[in-house]
């Protein structure tokens, strides 16, 4: 149960905003308490739902006490008590989820990195497979995307595709979805009709500005060459490609798609700061203790997060067992939020054991 005393500030916070905001002022922290308010109305109308629950249940309860209260008062009082107990539990629940303190990068954009892993040609078939399915997740969902890498595989597919996709809640949406992907199916090129696996890795990483995390320059290695293209056909006849190698954590980051040297350097540092931010993410998961998902492995048919059986029609999420029979539905996106919703869901059940274990 909760205590009432401990809701009282954030409704009273709330309240203090809402004044604020109808008093007026300057633009500036008109728009800082907009977003204030827009975070804390959901929270703080559950946290009066719940109080004003409470002094219902008091009275209730002080009713069935009164012995002066008449017999046909009193049952009528304990029916009402039975469903407001009820609402209680319920409205409790909901509270718990969200105190749940947020990730701090649930609202940013992402960027998400596809690369074929085990299996060859069939790898980068299925790697095309993963990124149509992405890009056209973002289409329903009202993302752009802006595409900054896409190496083709021989017969199809990708061997490495990277985009941005910008939005509402995307790192939240997507950010389950690194790990390796495996698929069963009979490949295109397989005369004899045998069931292949194959695999492909994603890496879902959150776009950060430079005020997010600082990079030296003295920390850089930044190399140009000429770009090619495949089989090393020559793509242009200038040095305008870039290689971006950071010296303190050894990460290493290429981009050759744009003609202009200065736009592929702009673009690989935005993946490079991701990633450096994403290792200071997952440091700081770390030294609080609370056991977080890998992010993308080997590529080994061994490691899988999801498995695409195409036989069977069916996709396994093997981290909360959860097994769908919407194959098609899922590569074409518009059955991706089930994945979504129910990784989300467990994420939080996770985190709400472990804080009131710690309670």
């Amino acid at each position: 149960m909760f205590d009432p005393l401990k809701l009282k500030p954030l409704i009273d916070r709330f309240e203090a905003i809402e004044r604020k905001l109808a008093a007026g002022g300057d633009a500036g922290a008109f728009v800082r308490l907009s977003k204030e308010h827009a975070e804390l109305e959901p929270v703080a109308r559950a946290a009066r739902a719940y109080t004003a629950a409470l002094r219902e249940r008091d009275d209730l309860e002080a009713l069935l006490d009164d012995a002066a209260s008449g017999g046909e008062l009193q049952e009528m009082a304990r029916e009402e008590l039975v469903a407001l107990r009820q609402r209680l539990e319920q409205l409790e629940d909901e509270l718990k989820l969200m105190l749940l303190p947020r990730d701090e990068d649930d609202e940013r954009s992402a960027i998400i990195e596809v690369r074929a892993g085990t299996g060859g040609d069939e790898a980068a078939l299925f790697a095309g497979d993963l990124v149509r399915m992405y890009l056209r997740y973002a289409e329903i969902r009202g993302w752009k995307v802006e595409v900054m890498t896409a190496h083709d595989g021989e017969v199809g597919g990708y061997r490495e595709f990277i985009a941005t996709i910008s939005g509402a809640s995307v790192f939240q949406r997507l950010k389950f979805e690194s790990g390796v992907h495996r698929v069963q199916r009979v490949p295109r090129t397989e005369a004899s009709g045998r069931i292949h696996t194959s695999a492909a890795t994603v890496a879902v990483l959150p776009v950060v500005e430079e005020v997010d995390i600082r990079i030296e320059e003295k920390d850089l290695r930044i190399d140009v060459f000429r770009s090619s293209g495949p089989g090393g056909q020559s793509v242009n006849t200038t040095d305008s490609a870039v290689r971006i190698t950071h010296l303190p954590t050894g990460i290493v980051v290429s981009q050759q798609d744009e003609k202009s040297q200065h736009k592929n350097r702009a673009k690989a540092l935005k993946v490079l700061r991701a990633r450096l931010y994403e290792r200071e993410r997952r440091r700081r998961a770390d030294e609080r203790a609370s056991e977080r998902r890998g992010q993308i492995g080997t590529g080994d048919r061994s490691e899988r997060i999801r498995t695409y059986n195409f036989p069977q029609g069916r996709v396994t999420d093997h981290r909360i067992g959860l097994t769908l029979h919407k194959l098609d539905q899922i590569l074409e996106g518009t059955a991706l939020d089930e994945l979504s919703d129910a990784l989300i869901s467990d994420d939080q059940a996770r985190r709400l054991a472990e804080a009131e274990a710690a309670a």
